[in-house]
Parts: C-alpha cells; sequence; structure tokens
C-alpha cells in the first residue's frame, strides 16, 4: 500500500428538507386543516480515528465526500426522514487544517476520538407547525437549511514513542529490519527509503514502536533531497535515535548536519532527549571504534553507544536506553492521583 501522509478533501454535509404545504382532504370531514410534515435533518460529516489504518491513501482518489440530504415532509402529518451521518475514517494521529493549512480544526490522537466538521442542516416546518387560532389554514412552510461545504487538509502525524533519524545510508533500515519484523527497502545507495516506516521493537519482554524516517542532509529545510516534511512524524516521539554511520570520515560532521536540520524544522524536535550511536562497528577496527567515539563525542557532548545490526553488538544497549527514556517520560505523562481527603473524625 503507498504510504500518503497528506491530502485535500472537499466535504459537504447534508441539507435540510423541506416543509410541506398539505391539508387534510378526506370524504365527511369538514374543514380538515393543515397536516404538512416537516422536512428532515441533514445527516452530518464527521471525522473519527480507527485502528488499523496507517496512511491516508484512501482520500487521494475519492476527495468528494457528501452527507445524505434529508427528505422532504408529506402530507398526512408525516415527517422527513433524516439524512445519514458521513463517518471519514482516519488513521489515529491525524490533524485536520482548514484549506489554508495552518488552522488547526481537530487533532485526533487516539483511538476513537471524532469531531463533526460540518453540521447537517435542519428540516424546514411544515404548515401545520404555523396553524393557530387565528391562523387556522395557513398556506406556507419553511424550506430546509443549507448544507455546509468545506475544503479541509488531513495531516498525518504517525504515533510513535522512538523516531530514528541520520543521514542516508546510516543504517537505519537495516537496524530497524533486524531488530523488528519491518521489512524497509535496503540497498547500497542512498535514499533507499522513501517514506516514513514503523516497527515493533522488543527487549526484556517489553515492546515500543519506533520510526524510520528517510534520510536527512544539509539543506533538507529548504527542499534538498527529499526535504524535511517527513520529520512532521517524530513530533510526538517520546526520544529520537540519531544513528551515525561509523565508516564515515568525519562522524562530527554527519552529527552536526542532522542536528541543524533538525533545530532548522522547529516544534520542539531539538529539545527532544537524544541518545547518540555509532553504527556499523562490525566493519572497523578496535582503533577505529576508539577514535570515531572519541570525535563523536566531543560534537555531541555525550558519549555514543555502538551497534552493528549485522552482529547484533550493542542492539540490546540501545533498546534499553531507549526504553528507559520513554518509561520516564510516560511516568510524567500519567495523572497524578489526587491527595487523598482524611475522614472527618469527631
Amino acid at each position: 500500500m503507498k504510504f500518503l501522509d497528506e491530502a485535500k478533501i472537499y466535504i459537504q454535509s447534508g441539507a435540510g428538507g423541506n416543509g410541506c404545504v398539505s391539508f387534510r382532504r378526506e370524504k365527511f370531514i369538514e374543514f380538515g386543516g393543515p397536516n404538512g410534515g416537516d422536512g428532515g435533518r441533514g445527516g452530518d460529516v464527521i471525522a473519527r480515528a480507527v485502528d488499523g489504518l496507517n496512511t491516508l491513501i484512501d482520500y487521494r482518489y475519492l476527495q468528494h465526500h457528501k452527507a445524505e440530504r434529508g427528505g422532504n415532509g408529506m402530507g398526512k402529518d408525516r415527517h422527513g426522514a433524516n439524512g445519514k451521518d458521513l463517518i471519514l475514517k482516519v488513521p489515529v494521529g491525524t490533524q485536520i487544517y482548514e484549506e489554508d493549512g495552518e488552522t488547526l480544526i481537530a487533532d485526533l490522537d487516539k483511538v476513537g476520538d471524532e469531531v463533526v466538521l460540518a453540521r447537517g442542516g435542519n428540516g424546514g416546518f411544515g404548515n401545520a407547525y404555523f396553524k393557530s387560532s387565528t391562523n387556522r389554514a395557513p398556506r406556507h412552510a419553511n424550506p430546509g437549511q443549507p448544507a455546509v461545504e468545506m475544503t479541509i487538509r488531513l495531516r498525518l502525524k504517525l504515533i510513535a514513542d522512538a523516531g530514528l533519524v541520520g543521514l542516508p545510508n546510516a543504517g537505519k533500515s537495516t537496524f530497524l529490519a533486524t531488530v523488528s519484523a519491518a521489512k524497509p527497502k535496503i540497498a547500497d545507495y542512498p535514499f533507499t527509503t522513501l517514506h516514513p516506516q514503523l516497527g515493533v521493537f522488543a527487549v526484556d519482554n517489553r515492546e515500543f514502536v519506533m520510526a524510520d524516517l528517510p534520510g536527512l542532509i544539509e539543506g533538507a529545510h529548504e527542499g534538498v533531497g527529499l526535504g524535511d516534511r517527513f520529520l512532521g512524524h517524530i513530533e510526538r516521539c517520546r526520544v529520537v535515535l540519531h544513528l551515525v554511520d561509523g565508516t564515515s570520515e568525519d562522524v562530527a560532521e554527519a552529527y552536526r548536519v542532522v542536528r541543524h536540520e533538525l533545530e532548522a524544522y522547529g516544534e520542539g524536535l531539538a529539545e527532544k532527549p537524544e541518545i547518540v550511536a555509532l553504527s556499523k562497528c562490525d566493519a572497523m577496527t578496535e582503533d577505529e571504534i576508539k577514535a570515531q567515539i572519541k570525535a563523536l563525542k566531543k560534537a555531541a557532548k555525550k558519549t555514543p553507544l555502538v551497534l552493528s545490526s549485522q552482529s547484533g553488538q550493542g542492539v540490546k544497549e540501545v533498546l534499553r536506553a531507549l526504553l528507559d527514556v520513554i518509561d520516564k517520560a510516560r511516568q510524567m505523562e500519567e495523572p497524578k492521583p489526587k491527595d487523598k481527603i482524611e475522614a472527618w473524625q469527631p
């Protein structure tokens, strides 16, 4: 399935049904009076976050969505049927914006979250509604309220506990494929990852979700390479794993390039907890590893971890470090119990 994280769609709620002008006409019944029914209410357009979806591809090829119109009122005091609501099922983590792409309408970050985007029009009153002691034969009815039309933009931000960043060919996809059941494309050329990948990682009988993003290069915030649009998928992450290719000539510069792109993107990515790891250690000697660790430590201001996705060396240590940060973040997010009030005693 093709990954799509942005979509522009047109929605329209259901218009209300028209009221009816009708009079009772039966044999032997004189002055039957008005009996026109009211129109039905139009359906709403509702967006709902559901489980099992991770892309907006459904809205790539079907861009116009309309709720059902309310039925018209009829004689014999018969009211029109209400129109059915239209429910737009979207992945968890979808943000809904107005047409300008900046005004946020809703952020559906939990399963079952929903928002009414366009309300259906009310049905018009039939002439039976207007009868009174002074107006016994009203000959007018109300039309139904018109539909609400609008253009909205859907933007998906994947829900993951950790985000995986680095330069192209830093070993991100190999790391994801080795430790999780995900099957990203792996090759010996840059930009093999063209869209984010999700993987479930397990360590010490614990699990967490990690998002692998396409590689960043210098100038990504200006659109160079694949750009930095995919960085939106780690805005919700609790920790960032920064992989640096240990076989590169200048690991310090490789680290600084990615950090600069995170800072240029903004949205608090540069302030997120970061774990730095030196990858591909199986292709280096002990002396080379020590030299690269020293250079990377000077640039990152922290001691990097060392791993090899091929041999498995250091992988569990990296996963445990990630899980430790995730657990601390989860504890801080949990609501604190209210102070207990001691029972009154005489």
